[in-house]
């Protein structure tokens, strides 16, 4: 086993399977598991390998391919020439270049390096396939039949591009015995209409374990402290921490938290899911009923590298011209990249911890309202043992680091759009400001 994942797999499970959760009990301590496969009835059964919500839909263009990684693989995500996504290991079967740098021409992607083209096979007709279609030589046709790009299965829906990832791309996707369902994934599944909302959406990249963010995003209690100034909520804020009574539901799809406050007039606080492998719902209320509901899909790029696609879904402020009128969309998006920016130092110190070993028992224990996370990291643990998909790509000290190299293209590593997004907000408002004083000059 890679030592990176014998450090992610330190840490211990619960013992205690009561759901209401009040105090700490001493015995509930984070160290090494000794039983990995001793594991309740009702532990989650998804892996690490499957579907994950890879990318936006509004966000992939006809004529620009989106590049990527899954756990160190390289990946490509283009529209063909029916834009249907298709996606690809990013090496070109020629002489093994990458796409990076080459073109998309109606749904064809060029290679820079010689010019290959590749295309769906036949008229778009046959999706199983794609093949080269430049003419490199005179045996061009029977070097067609050979060579084939290695692909992923690829799905669009409720505005994601959903990729089904094993970590072993084949040149047909009739290859793929697919081990899980994506329904499994979707919100609407779980009873969120999503066509009844309207959302908001970010993306975030951090330089940290894949696994630490997910952690952070089931710690709901951390808000107070943390995002207490960021998040525009009154009862947020350090000034209002409190304590709840926490309800944990476990079944083999799904682990959900319900969080009421202790105090019976004020009833539920905050519920939230977790759908592996990457998937974590949070709102209030029903699912029917539920006025706010935010997703965040978790993308393990690599090593240190992560990224998460952040979603506010809302039944109010729907309409266009208001929302846009108040600037919400900006001001939103001011406040995603400032939570997250937030997040991000104890994300990376943590990472530096669990490599260096220091998270394992005795120099940290967990407390009673920790006991969704433990139930995160008994499935965590198990998976990587299982799936090791860290050890589908793995790489050395001597490995070439340019995809790691390359930069990153969100907050909060790289700041170039949360910079944006404030100067938009600052022209919005100087131009609001300039209107009435236009018109005093105009009718003066």
């Amino acid at each position: 086993m890679r030592e990176d994942e014998t450090q992610q797999i330190n840490s211990l499970q619960l013992t205690d399977e009561s759901s209401e959760i009040s105090s700490y009990d001493e015995k509930n301590n984070l160290g090494i598991e000794e039983n990995p496969s001793a594991k309740p009835s009702d532990q989650l059964s998804g892996g690490l390998l499957g579907w994950y919500a890879a990318f936006s839909s509004k966000l992939l263009k006809n004529e620009e391919p989106y590049y990527f990684s899954m756990f160190n693989e390289p990946l490509v995500l283009y529209r063909d020439k029916e834009s249907k996504p298709r996606c690809i290991k990013d090496l070109c079967p020629h002489r093994g270049a990458s796409f990076r740098g080459g073109e998309l021409q109606n749904g064809e992607l060029v290679c820079p390096y010689h010019g290959a083209r590749f295309s769906s096979k036949g008229e778009c007709t046959n999706l199983d396939r794609i093949t080269c279609q430049h003419i490199v030589d005179s045996n061009y046709s029977n070097y067609a039949k050979k060579i084939h790009l290695y692909q992923y299965p690829c799905v669009e829906k409720d505005g994601y591009i959903f990729i089904y990832y094993t970590g072993e791309a084949k040149t047909n996707l009739n290859d793929f015995k697919l081990e899980s369902s994506l329904e499994d994934l979707r919100s609407d599944s779980y009873g969120f209409k999503s066509n009844e909302y309207t959302h908001e959406e970010v993306i975030v990249d951090f330089k940290c374990d894949w696994a630490r963010i997910i952690e952070n995003h089931l710690d709901i209690l951390h808000i107070f402290w943390v995002h207490g100034d960021t998040i525009p909520d009154k009862d947020v804020s350090r000034k209002v921490i409190t304590s709840f009574n926490q309800k944990i539901t476990r079944e083999s799809r799904q682990i959900e938290s319900k969080y009421n406050h202790k105090e019976k007039n004020k009833g539920e606080f905050i519920s939230i899911k977790f759908i592996p492998p990457g998937r974590i719902i949070i709102y209030k209320g029903t699912p029917e009923t539920a006025r706010y509901v935010q997703i965040l899909d978790h993308i393990p790029l690599g090593q240190n590298r992560a990224r998460v696609i952040v979603r506010h879904y809302r039944k109010f402020l729907k309409n266009k011209l208001l929302t846009k009128l108040i600037m919400f969309r900006l001001l939103q998006q001011r406040i995603f990249y400032r939570v997250f920016s937030e997040d991000y130092m104890i994300l990376k110190t943590q990472t530096f911890n669990q490599q260096m070993g220091y998270i394992v028992k005795d120099n940290v224990k967990l407390l009673g309202e920790d006991k969704m996370v433990q139930y995160y990291w008994d499935w965590l643990q198990n998976a990587l043992i299982k799936d090791k998909p860290w050890q589908l790509h793995p790489t050395n000290d001597s490995t070439c680091s340019v995809h790691q190299d390359m930069p990153m293209l969100y907050p909060p590593e790289n700041r170039k759009l949360s910079n944006k997004n404030d100067r938009d907000i600052g022209l919005q408002l100087l131009i609001r400001a300039l209107i009435p004083i236009g018109l005093i000059i105009l009718i003066l």
